[in-house]
């Protein structure tokens, strides 16, 4: 009895000691507890509070930036400020650029970007990431070249007035506001020729050539009958206007037309004259940029601005030069397919000449890329799970600026969706556009390329504005030349000769590569860079000679197509390698689309996250 009384003391006594214990134990495990959710609260309290300061950071720089920037708000559908026009080019005006940029560099670097993840990482970085290049961008003095044969003001002012663009002529106060912009512009016009007079005395000025292609812009413009200009567009279309009443619509014509005879012409011919006279003159017979003032060190950040990666002149060159023989030699493999005797030179003559190949009207190269826009919409969902709601149509480009104007282009949507996206094709000269061009091309400046890039960007929910609306050439031309990378996988390309203009098109990104380098930074000529292209290509001459100037004119641009292409294929390969059988194209391409356009280094740096995603 008493040992088993001891025995009850001894285990009573070890079942208070775990008691006890265990008692001390959940009271320490409910104290780390609740400090792990406290530090937990905490945490998620310091994400949230950097989220919202990065979302109203880049809130405040958009509505900055179309403040300052009136006709990119209109072309974004903010038309608040569709009576303004850009600040004139001057010194203070400069400044106050460099100052907003500083600004918002600094204000970004306050925020802790280890706290963000998803949407959020990625517009920090982007955010980032564009204030410092663009801080960068103004040691070169690039206001002294503000327009060229390739586009400026004189351009886009004139699409914007012909009615058929972005500025719209609904209302009364739409005429007012144009009326009110086209004095701004005038004034900006007269800063244009100033800031291109500073430019002659240093030696900051464009090569002959691109000038002389520039003095034709400027005077299709300058008419005797204003009627005959595309500004009176809008005046013609007050007929059919049932929002405004007649005797507004004859108040509006009367000064409407006052304001083109009196504003706009004068402001274009000062312009043409001050071209023909004083700046022709002054021009430049070298083409390449390091011909300019710290031009070796503009080429190297054209490079980097226009593809985001960190290449070099020779690498781009070199990489240029294994594409086009590697290309040379799949369309020698063409041309036996087809069964044609002779070598590649008579082959490419043959392509150029033949009138088989080639739309006799204009109407017919417009049906020509109408019908074939359906064909390859119903092919799409073979490869692609998101798409625009957006639709675009086809147009010739206009007559006054179809001479300078690419082959063919691409303008946005609204976002609204009130205007669908434009694929733009240049007929001026029809032997520069073949039919076997037809799929190649759609795919690019269309669908699955810059049409589906550009209105999926808009149309994404929570995007933020300056992301929703901004972009980047490697981006965007990268994907549109990979997007025609997919045609055999939509069951396209299966004319010999439709493959060839796959080929064609991609022997022209190619070259790119090779000539814009060897202009910029290895010291070519235009000549060698036209025979380059004559040697290598089927290419029409007219066709050869605008790519080349403009190459000339904006440098570095065209180099994005293939270094894009290029990336986004190592991601696309790398990610079907890591996956095995998880690997879904469709999904891949949607990661690639739907957060907008990215630079290459960020985009790859979200992919390997999805990658990683994917394998759990």
């Amino acid at each position: 009895m008493k040992n088993n009384s001891k025995n009850s003391i001894k285990l009573a006594s070890i079942a208070l000691a775990v008691s006890l214990s265990l008692a001390a134990c959940s009271s320490n495990m409910q104290s780390s507890s609740s400090v792990s959710s406290a530090s937990a609260v905490a945490t998620e309290a310091a994400i949230k509070a950097e989220s919202e300061k990065l979302q109203a950071l880049t809130e405040k720089y958009f509505d900055e930036s179309i403040q300052r920037s009136p006709v990119y708000a209109t072309f974004v559908g903010v038309n608040d400020y569709n009576d303004r026009f850009s600040d004139p080019i001057n010194e203070k005006n400069l400044a106050d650029d460099l100052a907003f940029e500083k600004k918002y560099l600094e204000a970004i670097n306050k925020i802790d970007g280890t706290l963000l993840s998803g949407q959020d990482l990625l517009s920090y970085e982007i955010f980032k990431r564009d204030r410092e290049l663009g801080i960068k961008g103004f040691s070169f003095n690039t206001h002294m070249l503000p327009i060229s044969q390739m586009g400026g003001a004189h351009s886009f002012f004139a699409i914007l007035g012909s009615g058929s663009s972005a500025q719209p002529f609904n209302t009364e106060k739409d005429y007012r506001d144009f009326m009110k912009r086209a004095v701004g512009f005038s004034i900006y016009m007269d800063s244009v020729i100033e800031a291109m007079r500073e430019g002659m005395k240093i030696g900051m000025v464009h090569p002959k050539p691109i000038a002389e292609k520039l003095a034709p812009q400027l005077s299709a413009h300058v008419v005797d009958d204003v009627t005959k200009s595309v500004f009176y567009a809008p005046v013609k279309a007050l007929e059919e206007n049932s929002e405004i009443d007649d005797p507004t619509k004859q108040t509006l014509t009367k000064e409407y037309t006052a304001v083109i005879r009196q504003v706009i012409i004068p402001a274009y011919k000062k312009a043409h004259e001050f071209i023909i006279n004083e700046y022709i003159p002054k021009t430049r017979d070298s083409v390449g940029l390091s011909a300019l003032p710290k031009g070796k060190e503009w080429y190297e950040y054209r490079i980097e601005t226009n593809t985001t990666l960190p290449l070099t002149a020779q690498e781009i060159h070199d990489f240029g030069k294994a594409e086009v023989a590697r290309i040379l030699s799949e369309m020698k493999a063409v041309k036996r397919t087809v069964g044609f005797e002779g070598d590649l030179q008579a082959f490419f003559e043959y392509l150029r000449t033949d009138d088989k190949f080639y739309f006799d009207s204009k109407e017919a190269l417009i049906a020509g890329y109408t019908d074939v826009k359906d064909k390859i919409n119903a092919r799409l969902p073979m490869l692609f799970e998101v798409f625009p709601k957006a639709d675009y149509v086809v147009k010739a480009v206009e007559p006054f600026r179809e001479a300078s104007a690419a082959g063919a282009s691409y303008m946005a949507p609204a976002p609204d969706g009130s205007r669908p996206g434009i694929f733009y094709i240049n007929a001026r000269d029809l032997k520069a556009q073949p039919k076997f061009g037809l799929e190649t091309l759609s795919i690019h400046e269309a669908a699955p390329g810059h049409h589906f890039q550009i209105a999926i960007q808009q149309e994404v929910e929570g995007l933020p504005r300056f992301r929703k609306f901004g972009g980047y050439t490697v981006f965007a031309e990268g994907w549109a030349l990979y997007a025609e990378s997919l045609g055999k996988e939509l069951g396209l390309f299966t004319d010999p000769y439709m493959w060839y203009g796959r080929l064609s098109d991609e022997q022209l990104r190619a070259m790119r590569l090779v000539v814009d380098t060897g202009l910029h930074a290895f010291g070519w000529s235009r000549e060698q860079a036209i025979d380059f292209m004559r040697e290598n290509s089927s290419m029409a001459e007219s066709d050869i000679v605008a790519e080349v100037e403009r190459y000339i004119s904006i440098g570095g641009q065209a180099l994005a197509y293939k270094t894009g292409e290029r990336h986004i294929r190592m991601l696309r390969n790398k990610a079907a390698e890591a996956l095995g059988d998880k690997f879904d194209v469709k999904k891949f391409h949607t990661q690639v689309l739907i957060d907008g356009a990215l630079p290459m280094p960020i985009l790859e740096a979200k992919i390997n996250r999805w990658i990683e995603s994917q394998k759990s």
